[in-house]
């Protein structure tokens, strides 16, 4: 019995041990943090009370305006300018060159490039048999040189005649032979001058018309430094509103020369430009007009159109005096083409070739002019400014044959 009890006892004492270190491992295990404060929230300014709710003033101090420091009157006041904007000059006014006798100038330009016509002609009737295997040669050269089939045929009848009664054919007498049929077919008493004197009124309005990459815009400006040149007042009228640099280029051409330049906004109405063009023209009281309009393709009716919406607006204000076509001497039969289809919508007066120091092509004078029945009035030689010329027959045929 006494055993048992001991053992009862022992294991009491057990159970407790183990129960006091339990509770005491839990006792050691770390308490969880503290939960945050919650932050402190600045109460709003109070505002402003009015009438009986209104706090009393707090006492400032306030000082006398003896108490004030103010700037010493002897001391110099510093007064920053403003930044000096340097303003942009105008441009410089050039002189152009005169025109009288420009072409004969130009001559040996001209004929670098156009003397092979002349040469190969030469060469071919220079032959001590002419058969007809070398008249087929001749109508191939003249036919190369954009001279036309009509005229071709005609210039080669008429020479197999001279050179069949002319009997022994020394190079001289080649020569002045071929230069007399050229100039026939080329037309000395035809006037070319352009109309820019109406009688009785000023200005004189020149429009000028034409395909895109001709040199349109070109001819106009340097059709401006001509009249100039002539002791001319000229207004140029930029409605080429749909080639986004066409106004600049036309108004760069007319600073350098004093011309006033009359623009729109872009893809704007042209014949709205042309008009206030002529108007500040007779306001101005200058004597010339120049019109530089779009280049639009000969194929868009819609476009063609347009510009004969341009020359009815023009002849609001004034007839005009000339309509000036610009066709690219490179291009051949093609540039005829685009001339018939101009001739259609204006009433084309003169033409313009441009690019003619490149090509050996030089029959293009007689073939656009037989085809229009308008005669070339002006011609390109080149990129300078002054490179623009009247048209003078004797010195264009002088220029194809050579010396």
């Amino acid at each position: 019995m006494e055993t048992i009890i001991l053992a009862v006892v022992i294991a009491v004492v057990v159970l407790g041990a183990l129960g006091g270190l339990v509770v005491g491992s839990r006792r050691r295990r770390p308490l969880p943090p503290p939960p945050p404060s919650p932050p402190d929230i600045t109460a709003p300014p109070a505002e402003p009370h009015v009438g009986e709710e209104a706090e009393t003033p707090r006492e400032e101090t306030r000082r006398t305006i003896e108490e004030v420091d103010l700037p010493d009157a002897s001391s110099p006041v510093v007064v920053e300018e403003p930044p000096v904007v340097e303003e942009i000059p105008a441009p410089a006014i050039e002189v152009p060159e005169p025109t009288a006798g420009r072409l004969v100038r130009l001559r040996a330009r001209l004929s670098r490039s156009q003397n092979a016509l002349g040469k190969g002609l030469l060469t071919l009737l220079s032959r001590e048999h002419l058969d007809e295997e070398t008249w087929e040669e001749v109508e191939d050269t003249l036919l190369t040189a954009d001279v036309g089939v009509q005229p071709t045929q005609e210039l080669v009848e008429r020479l197999r005649e001279r050179v069949r009664v002319l009997g022994t054919r020394t190079p001289a007498e080649l020569r002045a032979l071929l230069r007399e049929e050229l100039l026939t077919l080329v037309g000395t008493d035809v006037d070319r001058t352009v109309r820019t004197e109406p009688d009785g009124r000023k200005p004189g309005i020149v429009m000028v018309v034409g395909v895109n990459g001709t040199g349109k815009t070109t001819t106009t400006g340097k059709l401006a430094r001509v009249l100039v040149a002539d002791g001319r007042t000229v207004v140029l009228g930029a409605a080429d509103t749909f080639r986004a640099a066409a106004a600049d280029q036309l108004q760069t051409w007319g600073e350098r020369v004093g011309a006033h330049t009359v623009r729109g906004p872009e893809a704007g109405d042209p014949a709205s430009v042309a008009f206030d063009a002529v108007k500040e023209g007779k306001e101005m009281g200058v004597d010339v007009v120049l019109i530089d309009t779009a280049g639009r393709l000969h194929t868009k009716t819609g476009l063609m159109d347009e510009l004969g919406k341009v020359k009815r607006v023009v002849e609001k204000h004034a007839p005009l005096d000339e309509v000036l076509l610009v066709l690219d001497a490179t291009t051949g039969q093609n540039g005829l083409v685009q001339a018939r289809v101009f001739a259609e919508v204006v009433d084309i007066s003169g033409i313009v070739l441009t690019k003619l120091d490149g090509t050996a092509k030089g029959g293009i004078v007689i073939a656009v002019q037989r085809e229009l029945g308008v005669p070339v009035k002006l011609i390109g030689l080149g990129e300078g400014a002054d490179d623009l010329a009247p048209f003078e027959p004797e010195a264009f045929v002088d220029a194809l044959i050579g010396d």
